[in-house]
């Protein structure tokens, strides 16, 4: 995953059940599930993933994705889409946080569907904070972005197209010209290859390869699934560094993997990341 520094520098709301479906991805399958999804208190949908294992790391990765194991995990809930520019806005003004180094007010207007980014690991903690959630930890990142058979990237294994995936872009124009729209890149799959799901995840949530890297809740260490839990793995109790998911509209293919692992001190601000949230959801 590249990065692009910058310079310089609750509770929990159920607002409404949308839709109700199958639950956990089966097991070596490519087909994807109907998720039970919520709104959280921001307004965002969030898809609920269900109780159960699922195969987290890759013995085919770096290092520090290794050794490939079962981790099991209580059911939660996460954000189907990334954090946008616009809801960022509303936190912004409602929460009277600092805007990022790299924040730019026209945004708002001209790319507020685009995922928000140039964002620090504190500020993408306060805003889930503030929206009554909370970062999701690193396993569950993991399941919601690959499903229980291990894939590696959110659709299968087939290597990335730009038609799924906003990555490998190089240079940064704008909000509006380098972003993709949070909730895009599932059409054109569908016309060339016939998957209908495009590059959604096997819980249907959106831009878990690409666009925006994002934030979770662990700190970094790189020998962690070496000693790991096998339920509900929370990483280090402390470090120097938070991780960070997903790759970036920067990244190669490799870099975009369900199973890629990067860092970066807690007050690391980069255009190339955001965030996106999760709560717990009880049983």
């Amino acid at each position: 995953m590249r990065l692009l520094r910058i310079a310089g520098q609750g509770g929990v709301l159920l607002a409404g059940l949308l839709t109700m479906g199958a639950g956990e991805a089966p097991t070596n399958s490519t087909s994807p599930v109907a998720p039970i999804e919520l709104s959280g208190k921001d307004g965002a949908p969030m898809v609920v993933i269900p109780e159960g294992p699922f195969i987290m790391g890759s013995n085919d990765g770096a290092g520090n994705e290794r050794p490939e194991r079962k981790v099991y995990l209580d059911q939660y809930a996460i954000d189907k889409f990334e954090v946008t520019i616009g809801r960022y806005a509303k936190f912004l003004g409602g929460a009277k946080h600092a805007s990022p180094s790299a924040w730019d007010d026209d945004s708002v207007t001209a790319a507020g569907d685009r995922p928000a980014v140039g964002l620090s690991w504190l500020d993408a903690e306060a805003y889930c904070k503030w929206a009554g959630k909370r970062l999701p930890t690193e396993a569950e990142w993991e399941k919601a972005a690959r499903g229980t058979d291990g894939r590696r990237y959110p659709w299968g294994h087939m290597q990335p197209f730009v038609d799924i995936a906003n990555y490998n872009r190089g240079v940064w124009v704008s909000d509006a010209v380098t972003l993709a729209p949070v909730a895009s890149g599932v059409q054109g799959m569908s016309v060339r290859h016939g998957t209908k799901e495009g590059g959604k995840s096997p819980y249907g949530l959106y831009q878990m390869a690409g666009n925006a890297a994002e934030w979770v809740a662990d700190w970094y260490d790189r020998e962690y699934y070496q000693k790991s839990p096998e339920r509900n793995p929370k990483g280090p109790a402390e470090g120097d560094k938070r991780v960070i998911r997903g790759g970036s509209w920067n990244d190669p293919p490799s870099g975009i993997r369900t199973t890629v692992r990067v860092s970066a001190e807690p007050d690391f601000q980069d255009r190339t990341v955001g965030v996106r949230c999760a709560m717990d959801v009880p049983k």
